[in-house]
């Protein structure tokens, strides 16, 4: 795994990125709104991140306003804080190393129906990209990210239970399988991971 630090990013104006083995995580862009758009409008991904599955306008306004925004928060506390990034998200692009392509997307953030600490993993891969081993580089790059340069001493991800490709990824990462919960009336698999193991 290689981190573009905010060191280098203030000496070169890139973004911030986390370089897997097959893809880049990277932290969102204005110009990436069509490509994201269009990946939330796959049935595969409505079925499973149906809040997701918003208009255009409000995609973009959540991009330029609050998405963008907040990842300049969390990345400035890593740097600044000490790695302390409380209840800051971080939001990442998957894009692909061989194309270019912005072809899914992997985040950090407080899973309120979670009990605390409740910092969880998501991500979500286009329909085109799946069973190629990219979602799990892509959390795994943001597990190790998290472990190796914030505060963060644990982990939580989620998964609906009939979703076996995402409990699969989870599985995979070492996450240890704690519960099934439910949330908004759904059934969820509850996984953990912790640092020191």
């Amino acid at each position: 795994m290689h981190i573009n630090s905010a060191m280098q990013r203030e000496s070169t104006n890139d973004p911030f990125t986390i370089e897997c083995k097959d893809v880049i995580l990277r932290e969102y862009r204005i110009e990436d709104l069509d490509e994201f758009y269009a990946l939330t409008q796959q049935s595969e991904i409505i079925e499973f991140l149906p809040g997701w599955d918003v208009p255009k306008e409000q995609r973009q306004d959540w991009l330029i306003h609050y998405e963008t925004v907040e990842n300049k928060q969390f990345l400035k506390a890593v740097a600044e804080e000490g790695g302390d990034i409380g209840q800051l998200r971080l939001r990442l692009g998957i894009i692909s190393k061989e194309t270019g392509e912005f072809i899914g997307w992997c985040c950090t953030g407080i899973k309120e129906q979670l009990p605390p600490p409740n910092r969880e993993i998501m991500y979500a891969i286009s329909k085109n990209h799946r069973n190629k081993g990219y979602t799990t580089q892509a959390a795994q790059g943001m597990i190790d990210y998290l472990f190796s340069q914030t505060n963060v001493e644990e982990l939580s991800a989620v998964a609906l239970i009939r979703n076996t490709p995402s409990n699969k990824v989870i599985q995979k990462c070492g996450f240890e399988l704690i519960d099934t919960i439910e949330i908004e009336d759904e059934a969820y698999q509850y996984y953990k991971l912790y640092k020191r193991k």
